[in-house]
């Protein structure tokens, strides 16, 4: 599969995972998966059900970022807005929070889940990681959770990374990395970049 299919191949199953997170998906969605993550319940209780329920990160990255109050914070990847609406609280009223991600589905969900917080210092776009719409230098922080491994741009998304940061500002990844090579390769197929 060349590159552009499977882009649209990750972007159609983050989609449905978005339309109907309590269906079967090729990777864990929802609450109960945030929290074996570390997000705590307390947290997960002051966010919106319509972000906590179509999760699908690989980490609690915005839990263990550092996050100043008045920061620009770029969540990269933001799919149902989870890490974007817990930094925008720890950004304070002063910061904002850019919440970047090329899902529609998973974007109307972040976007319902900020108006419902009333979280007017997060900022929800549609775009492609590796063509960020923002100035250089722009960003404090950056969060990106689980994104590197299912695109293959990463030399143009770290490119862009470090254009939008700023001098000293930090990036907080999360990645799924296989140690092994599978043990039956003749059985991985298109699912598997999600295992």
């Amino acid at each position: 599969m060349d590159a552009g299919g499977l882009k649209i191949r990750v972007r159609d199953a983050y989609s449905a995972a978005a339309d109907a997170p309590a269906e079967r998906h090729p990777f864990p969605v929802g609450r109960q998966f945030a929290e074996s993550l570390g997000y705590p319940a307390k947290w997960l209780d002051a966010v919106p059900e319509v972000s906590v329920e179509a999760f699908a990160g690989v980490s609690d990255v915005s839990v263990f970022a550092e996050i100043a109050k008045g920061e620009t914070v770029l969540d990269l990847g933001c799919g149902a807005g989870l890490d974007s609406l817990i930094a925008a609280e720890r950004a304070g009223a002063d910061g904002r929070v850019l919440a970047l991600d090329f899902s529609a589905p998973m974007l109307g969900r972040a976007r319902q889940a900020a108006r419902q917080m009333r979280s007017n210092q997060m900022i929800c776009c549609r775009a492609d990681a590796e063509r960020l719409p923002l100035p250089d230098g722009s960003v404090d922080t950056a969060m990106v959770n689980g994104l590197f491994n299912l695109n293959p741009a990463r030399t143009a998304i770290f490119r862009e990374l470090a254009r939008v940061m700023r001098r000293g500002g930090k990036v907080y990844a999360a990645e799924l990395i296989a140690l092994e090579r599978p043990e039956y390769p003749d059985l991985v197929d298109e699912s598997s970049w999600f295992s």
